[in-house]
């Protein structure tokens, strides 16, 4: 995932979590769930556990992972959009020090004709806002 936001902020970087979940419009989609695979940027400040060396003064990647694959497979959304939304509210919630989240998700076997190899969506989410509304 590249860099592109505008913060320059510290950030925990987590790339190509993979899950299987229920997501798509297609009747297929609906009761067949499917892999995925996410990456996210998780703003958070890193000067504080750059010194302590301790985990309790940092976001635990861990309890991340933990909380991504929660909403994954107990959700059923029609729309990337929708799933990558849920995500980003949930890592928002998590922990307060959470100042915005980058949410990348993609469908590793798009239902297309096409020799497609993956279809997704990027949403980037601020703490008490979303980016580009």
């Amino acid at each position: 995932m590249s860099s592109d936001d505008d913060t320059g902020a510290d950030r925990i970087e987590l790339r190509g979590l993979r899950l299987v979940g229920i997501c798509g419009a297609l009747p297929e989609e609906r009761t067949r769930p499917q892999p995925l695979e996410l990456d996210l940027d998780v703003m958070v400040p890193c000067r504080q556990p750059g010194v302590s060396d301790d985990l309790a003064d940092t976001v635990d990647y861990g309890a991340l992972c933990t909380e991504i694959e929660r909403v994954v497979s107990n959700g059923r959304p029609q729309l990337l959009e929708r799933l990558a939304a849920e995500v980003a509210e949930a890592v928002l919630a998590l922990d307060t020090r959470v100042e915005s989240v980058m949410v990348a998700v993609r469908k590793l076997r798009p239902p297309v004709p096409q020799p497609l190899a993956t279809s997704g969506v990027r949403i980037h989410r601020h703490r008490g806002g979303a980016s580009g509304q």
